[in-house]
């Protein structure tokens, strides 16, 4: 009485295998014909859609394939990337948001998996050919792109090294765009070493080494944008879209079929905002993308490189001439900047730019050491207002006895200014070299200002 039971057993485990092995086969024969990986996207109608509608669900969907149009912005890191796609993330039609990390990690693990001819055979003898792994590839890159942030039109990544497999990825998507950005070696070295921005490979101690791994990286990187062509990938200097945004942001949203829109030029308004610009808790860069575009990092390097190295720049670092800087002008004449920079400029300098108390509660709570840097920064910028009031009351002073510096008043409001200001830096250049003296507090130095000077 058993054994119809174990037949009827036996049929329905055999019938359960052969329709696995159909599947299988279907899948197979599929994926040898053209089948691809494809992600879903819910996106409101239209290209200037608003992307926080899309994201409950209020849209089509877009199928993302090989074929999408995707957007790669690269570059050595401190070169300017995050700014373009903060500036990117203002546009209602496009979407980047914060690196993935993950992306160059895969990249680099498929090149090494290319390079090596035992993992090759390994992979070969497995069934994994070439065409598997980039389709496996090509899919989990889809895959991340779209889930990491909220739908848009048009989907980017901002993973700086991504674009060292910049002809890998124009094949994986043959109509992707890249946007390479390039910067000057030394203010690129000298953010990474003043800002301890870790990155594998680059001694943080020697500038002679960093510069030289800089070489090498935008190198390979360069080689690989000129190589895929003009049409596919874009080369975009920093310190041109610091001096004249809205000139090199037409060109980049030309470039990349995306219509024009003032808001670019606007992206610290749209920091925090819902479908507008996400915060990073890693980022470097995120206390200073808050601020409009402004010219305080352009020349910041300038005498903090060491003389040897400075002397040596043309044969350390060789792509500096290749991309069009001078390696002995310290600094080069990177251009004329447009009066909307120098007005943001102004406004920084001079204290007058705030940041908004929900941005500030936003930076606080997701990135605690931003928020520290932005409150030092400010801390600093209101001692200079006090310097410089402070100064101006006793010039007035001085003025009104018939004792002004030199006889005029505004050269004397300078003098004293700055005297107070070496002063203070003096103080604190004292205190870093005694160890056995202690920070004082903000009370302390704010009373210390509050004292005549002896100028």
């Amino acid at each position: 009485m058993r054994w119809p039971g174990r037949r009827a057993a036996l049929v329905l485990s055999g019938l359960a295998c052969l329709l696995a092995v159909l599947y299988v086969g279907q899948q197979s024969l599929e994926c040898h014909t053209g089948s691809r990986a494809r992600v879903s996207v819910r996106l409101s109608p239209g290209l200037s859609h608003n992307r926080s509608a899309a994201a409950h669900g209020g849209g089509p969907l877009l199928e993302l394939d090989e074929q999408a149009e995707l957007v790669f912005v690269g570059g050595v890191p401190r070169s300017g990337t995050t700014l373009m796609r903060a500036m990117l993330d203002a546009h209602p039609a496009v979407r980047c948001g914060e690196e993935t990390r993950v992306v160059p990690r895969l990249l680099a693990m498929r090149e090494a998996w290319a390079r090596s001819e035992r993992e090759r055979v390994r992979l070969d003898e497995a069934g994994v050919t070439e065409r598997v792994l980039d389709d496996a590839v090509r899919a989990f890159i889809l895959q991340i792109i779209a889930g990491h942030g909220e739908p848009a039109q048009r989907l980017c990544n901002k993973d700086p090294f991504a674009l060292k497999s910049l002809v890998y990825l124009g094949r994986l998507f043959p109509r992707a765009r890249f946007l390479l950005m390039l910067r000057d070696g030394r203010a690129s070295v000298h953010s990474m070493i003043s800002r301890k921005v870790t990155i594998a490979g680059f001694d943080l101690s020697s500038y002679r080494d960093c510069l030289s791994k800089w070489s090498r990286a935008i190198e390979i990187m360069y080689t690989q944008c000129v190589a895929v062509g003009s049409l596919r990938c874009l080369p975009v200097y920093y310190e041109q879209l610091v001096l004249q945004p809205e000139a090199v942001l037409r060109r980049v949203l030309r470039f990349l079929d995306v219509p024009w829109d003032d808001v670019v030029l606007r992206h610290e308004d749209m920091v925090g905002k819902a479908g507008g610009i996400s915060l990073s808790k890693v980022e470097r860069s995120t206390d200073q993308v808050v601020k409009p575009v402004n010219l305080e990092a352009l020349t910041q390097w300038v005498g903090r490189i060491p003389e040897d190295v400075v002397r040596d720049m043309a044969h350390v670092a060789p792509m500096l001439s290749r991309l069009g800087y001078d390696p002995y002008a310290n600094p080069p004449n990177y251009g004329s900047p447009d009066p909307r920079v120098l007005e943001n400029t102004r406004r920084i300098k001079n204290g007058e730019f705030r940041l908004p108390q929900s941005l500030k509660r936003a930076l606080s709570k997701r990135n605690p050491a931003n928020a520290s840097a932005t409150r030092r920064s400010l801390h600093r910028r209101r001692i200079v207002r006090q310097v410089e009031s402070s100064s101006a009351k006793r010039v007035q002073g001085d003025a009104g006895r018939g004792g002004g510096r030199g006889g005029g008043g505004e050269e004397a409001l300078w003098q004293a200014s700055r005297d107070e200001r070496e002063g203070l830096s003096q103080s604190r250049r004292e205190r870093r070299i005694d160890p056995n003296l202690r920070a004082p507090t903000v009370s302390q130095e704010k009373r210390a200002l509050a004292k005549p000077s002896d100028h």
